[in-house]
């Protein structure tokens, strides 16, 4: 069994930002695979799939960024998930935006709500897809830039990222993490 999980804030002022590009990529698997995530468990929105033949939990937490890894750890707990099994999707503003990177395992930089997976999970070996947002420019700081409102050109422009990412996804249920890697990086 795999857990997808986009990380993203669950209040409706916070769907269209960069900070939600994780809650965007689960958003369109969903769609693509016409699964709909209306079940509810531990702090967290999902649903059970099968997508390309494999069992998937796809998970949005309602824990706001800054807490994911605790709706996560609760999933992960409670199915026994492998730890490679757990696929985390997040904003990255050191990625260009529609541009993403994949990655195996590594530290969380400087996004809160991939800190909270690592601090939760005590572990830093699971595999992630970081979309990028791109860097603010002077008229913004970072936490207006990641949550602020975004009109629809700007989204567009993030939107080419959320379908690679959602590719990779794929790619990763298909043919593992080392294929997506080499595919999207």
């Amino acid at each position: 069994m795999y857990l997808i999980v986009g990380l993203g804030n669950p209040e409706p002022e916070y769907s269209k930002t960069r900070h939600n590009m994780g809650f965007d990529v689960i958003n369109k698997i969903a769609k693509k695979y016409e699964i709909e995530l209306t079940r509810t468990k531990f702090n967290g929105i999902y649903a059970n799939a099968v997508i390309e033949n494999q069992k998937v939990i796809l998970l949005k937490p309602q824990t706001f960024m800054n807490l994911s890894g605790q709706s996560i750890q609760a999933f992960v707990s409670f199915y026994k998930i492998p730890i490679e099994n757990v696929l985390v999707i997040y904003d990255d503003m050191d990625v260009e935006i529609g541009k993403i990177k994949v990655r195996k395992s590594g530290g969380p930089g400087t996004h809160n709500g991939a800190k909270s997976v690592v601090h939760e999970l005590a572990n830093e070996n699971f595999p992630r897809i970081r979309v990028g947002i791109g860097k603010p420019v002077d008229e913004y700081d970072a936490i207006d830039y990641v949550i602020g409102p975004l009109d629809d050109e700007k989204y567009k422009a993030l939107e080419q990222g959320i379908e690679k990412a959602s590719e990779a996804v794929i790619e990763f249920l298909n043919n593992g993490i080392d294929s997506a890697m080499n595919k999207y990086n």
